[in-house]
């Protein structure tokens, strides 16, 4: 099945304005873009901004008579014609398994693989964690996740126990396991990262070892390692609460946070570690201490 798409860019009109109008003319869904590569890396707490330039597309089905289509959204925006619009038609894809076609196996550090299910791993005997995108954030291909990844394979985690703040789909707990940690517990407070975390760690057969659950079921003894690869606002404002879980002479990875919050970040966390030298890839910031016992 193929299908047709109608693109618009939000100048005369908002964008809820666009959008709204293209429902209304049978859009099967509608996304939104940036139309002039101005990335929005870090919203503030409780923002969801969009781009200074924005294109809303709607997609329709192939036999769609798109004239009438943009009839329809020109009656909803109450103009006479409108505004520049493009045209394409979309081959139907299995978009998972294009993604999975250039998901390659990722060495990390000097003894970890990240590799998806269907790759036979290029170093069998090598600690290879088995992972495919899914439900949440975090596979290795994003600069955060391959600087505390690396973090990790090089790291002395054998028999250490592990918390992983924030735990998207679990690689990082994931991994602390197979490299030998004695346990681990990944929190998160979204239902479905929870859910990922679990379906990962039962297919790397480490799910006897890692708890899973909300924040608030971490138990009151401190871990040896604390990593927490979220953003640098929940950073700063979770800071003595990392500090309370990372037990003395344990070490917190930070991670998640853009080149120009590190300074911010390391303030805030000195009184209660010894900070190490950052690491930095694309202008992405890992952060690591190791806990004063005092």
């Amino acid at each position: 099945m193929s299908w047709l798409q109608l693109t618009l860019e939000a100048i005369e009109h908002s964008t809820e304005q666009l959008e709204d109008a293209l429902l209304e003319a049978g859009a099967c869904a509608v996304t939104l873009q940036d139309a002039a590569d101005d990335p929005v890396l870090e919203p503030a707490p409780g923002e969801t901004p969009l781009w200074a330039r924005t294109r809303v597309t709607g997609l329709f089905d192939a036999g769609t008579d798109i004239e009438i289509v943009k009839r329809q959204v020109c009656l909803a925006l109450g103009c006479s014609a409108l505004p520049e619009a493009c045209i394409d038609a979309l081959e139907e894809r299995d978009w998972v398994r294009a993604w999975m076609d250039n998901f390659h196996p990722m060495r990390f550090g000097s003894r970890l693989w990240v590799v998806p299910s269907c790759r036979t791993p290029p170093e069998p005997d090598a600690v290879n964690l088995f992972l495919d995108p899914g439900l949440a954030f975090g596979t290795g291909t994003h600069p955060t996740t391959a600087l505390c990844l690396e973090w990790l394979g090089d790291a002395e985690v054998n028999g250490r126990s592990v918390i992983d703040y924030g735990c998207g789909s679990g690689i990082l707990a994931i991994a602390a396991l197979k490299l030998g940690a004695a346990r681990a517990h990944g929190v998160d407070i979204d239902p479905q990262a929870l859910l990922a975390t679990r379906e990962n760690a039962a297919a790397n057969a480490v799910d006897q070892s890692l708890q899973v659950g909300a924040p608030e079921t971490l138990p009151a003894k401190p871990a040896d390692i604390v990593l927490a690869n979220i953003l640098a606002g929940p950073l700063l404002m979770l800071a003595p609460r990392l500090a309370a879980l990372c037990a003395p002479g344990g070490h917190l990875v930070l991670a998640g946070l853009l080149e120009r919050h590190a300074d911010e970040l390391e303030a805030a966390y000195a009184q209660w570690f010894e900070l190490q030298p950052r690491a930095e890839r694309e202008g992405w910031v890992r952060l690591h201490g190791i806990r004063r016992s005092a």
